[in-house]
């Protein structure tokens, strides 16, 4: 006898009782907190524990001394800088490879994803045969901040395209079309209907580039040098590690993970207002559509 349609259980149903075999929900709960505080939590607690050992006081010099402030704010600046060119450019760069078709295409989303496969030592390597004293180009950036900056861009790159390029495939044209049609310049349509759509992932990729600018160190290692004006934050970290100042690298380490913290907090409270102002494109076209009707414009 064939079952019913009514006797069928529907396919939320279905979901919500799926589990994986073997795991009950305790079970597996236990696991994940088990393996997230092996491999994240104990590490991180390790560091602040060691950075905080001999005091707060002792801490506050070490975050707070001449080199430490320099190599800090060198980072935080050339993350900056890097962020919002990558930003900007890789923005454009996913619009091309989702809305435009050109030669070279598929060649073009493949490399994308090179930083993440190749090891940073390499790229810096890459980088100071590219860009070094023997440049085949005639462009000597080694050992300058301008080589921090070009170095962080090259391996955050991935990270801005990679979060806007599925929202991009995803929003519907529909509503470009209907805006256009009521009389919508391109600006206006990107202002208020294409970008509001896009700032959850682009502010997830800007803050996933800080958050790897901050700590990056293979790939400003030979391409910047440890020079004291190119020293950036990690590479000081290794340096107080080499000196046995183990204390004063956990302190800066804490320092870096921190403003890593806030930024992504930051980036979900952007992230849930983008959501609140999700209708926004919406009561755009109603808005477009009663000006039409009563002879305004845009």
């Amino acid at each position: 006898m064939e079952a019913h349609p009514a006797n069928l259980p529907a396919p939320s149903q279905h979901r919500a009782g799926i589990r994986l075999p073997g795991l009950g929900v305790g079970f597996g709960g236990g696991m994940v907190m088990l393996y997230l505080s092996l491999i994240v939590l104990l590490p991180l607690a390790a560091v602040a524990s060691e950075a905080f050992s001999l005091g707060l006081g002792h801490f506050w010099e070490q975050v707070t001394s001449p080199l430490a402030k320099k190599s800090l704010e060198l980072t935080v600046i050339c993350s900056l800088i890097v962020v919002v060119v990558n930003g900007f450019f890789g923005t454009i760069l996913a619009w091309l490879l989702v809305r435009d078709k050109f030669p070279g295409k598929s060649i073009i989303n493949a490399v994308i994803d090179l930083p993440f496969a190749l090891p940073t030592i390499v790229a810096s390597l890459i980088l100071l045969t590219l860009y070094g004293a023997d440049s085949p180009l005639g462009i000597d950036l080694a050992f300058t901040r301008t080589a921090i900056v070009v170095a962080l861009c090259f391996v955050t790159l991935p990270f801005v395209v990679r979060a806007v390029q599925p929202l991009l495939l995803e929003m519907d044209r529909e509503m470009e079309a209907a805006a256009a049609s009521l009389g919508a310049g391109n600006f206006t349509i990107f202002r208020r209907i294409i970008f509001p759509n896009l700032l959850p992932g682009l502010a997830a990729g800007v803050a996933l580039a800080f958050a790897r600018a901050l700590g990056e160190f293979g790939s400003v290692l030979l391409f910047a040098g440890g020079n004291p004006d190119t020293t950036v934050s990690s590479v000081f970290i290794r340096n107080q590690v080499e000196s046995g100042n183990e204390v004063g690298a956990a302190a800066v380490s804490v320092v870096l993970l921190v403003a890593s913290l806030l930024l992504l907090a930051s980036v979900s409270l952007i992230q849930r207002w983008a959501i609140r102002h999700d209708r926004g494109s919406t009561d755009f076209i109603v808005t477009v559509e009663n000006k039409d009707v009563s002879g305004g414009g845009i």
